[in-house]
Order: C-alpha cells, then structure tokens, then sequence
C-alpha cells in the first residue's frame, strides 16, 4: 500500500499544493487529473522522493519512505513524461541496459515478444534518436513489463500514442492490477478502465 498524508509543496512561498492525501491500496489505480502548471508533476516528483515536501509523509507498506527508501524503489517503475532512453543507443541496447539495472528475469524471447506486441521490432536495431515520439514513448512503457515492478508511476502515458498503442496500455493497466499491482498517474485522457479513482488537481 502506498499511503500519502497530509502532503505540500511550495515554490517561492507560493503553495503549488497543500495537504493532498492518497490511499492506494493492491490492484487499484488512481488518476491525477488537472491543467498544465496545477502541479501534478510535482506532486509525482514528491512522492518519489526526488523533491522535498515542505510538510507531510509518504508510507510504502506501513513504514515511511525516507526509512525505507531501498525497498521503495526497488518495487517501483517512474515513467516520467520526459524520455529517459539514450538517444545514441539502439532499442535493443536501451532494454538491455534497463534490464540490468532493474535485474529483470525476462529472457531474449520474452523481449522480442514485447517489442513485437508494442510493433517495434523492425526498430531493435535501430539508434532512438531515428525514432518518432509516438514510437520513443511504447519503447519507455516497455519498462512496465520488463521492470516487473510492483507501484507504477507515469506522467502523462497516454501522450503520443496511437488508438491501437492506448489499448495495448490499457489492457496492460488492467493486467497488472488483476495481479495486486499498483498505479498512479497523471493524464487528461480518461481511459476506458473501470474502477479509477480519479483526483481533481484543479
């Protein structure tokens, strides 16, 4: 369970948010929804621990994150609306290095599966920075899969993507919440999923 008290942030004295609580529980997703600027970036960059709350806690399984900030990152996959893939390397080379540093179980087969069911696998040898945005984007959401993570924290998945990719990562949220996985996200698409607790940052 990632639980979120009483949570605020400030920029220049200026309150971005203020007292924001969020209860996730297994097999339950959560959307952030609100105008560019209303914060909800921040408020990701927050709970992951990259930027300091000003007042506020953040537990990962009953114990605070800044106690237990190993295990928390270990169980979870931030991705983040800005790409993380080296633009020098191929697609291959990009998953390998993810796969290493997240110590991944999945094999060459199970890879090649997945770049087949994102329809990347004429790209597997190909440098990112030849790839369009809609195509860099499938390849950063191959890390949902491959990390095998439990908590999943996206900015903005939707952005860039094509009707037949937006299914694939439906069905992909659906599949990991029916497996006690977590989510939270930021996104103005509202996707066709039952049961989403939606979080108005207006």
């Amino acid at each position: 369970m990632l639980l979120i008290n009483d949570l605020s942030f400030y920029r220049n004295n200026n309150v971005i948010f203020d007292n924001v609580n969020i209860s996730l529980a297994n097999g339950q997703i959560t959307q952030i929804k609100g105008k560019n600027g209303s914060g909800k970036t921040t408020l990701l960059k927050v709970i992951l621990n990259i930027i300091e709350a000003r007042s506020g806690e953040i537990f990962w399984e009953g114990k605070n994150i800044k106690k237990n900030i190993f295990n928390f990152y270990n169980q979870t996959t931030f991705i983040s609306d800005q790409y993380t893939s080296s633009r020098k390397l191929t697609v291959y080379d990009n998953i390998n290095f993810w796969k290493g540093l997240s110590y991944s179980q999945l094999n060459d087969n199970d890879i090649l599966l997945l770049l087949g069911t994102f329809n990347l696998k004429k790209y597997q040898n190909t440098e990112t920075m030849y790839l369009s945005a809609g195509e860099i984007k499938k390849l950063e959401l191959l890390r949902l899969i491959l990390e095998q993570k439990k908590l999943w924290i996206l900015d903005e998945p939707y952005n860039h993507l094509d009707n037949l990719s937006i299914e694939i990562l439906n069905q992909t949220f659906i599949d990991h919440v029916n497996n006690e996985g977590i989510i939270l996200f930021t996104s103005h698409y509202n996707p066709p999923i039952n049961k989403i607790d939606v979080i108005d940052f207006n």
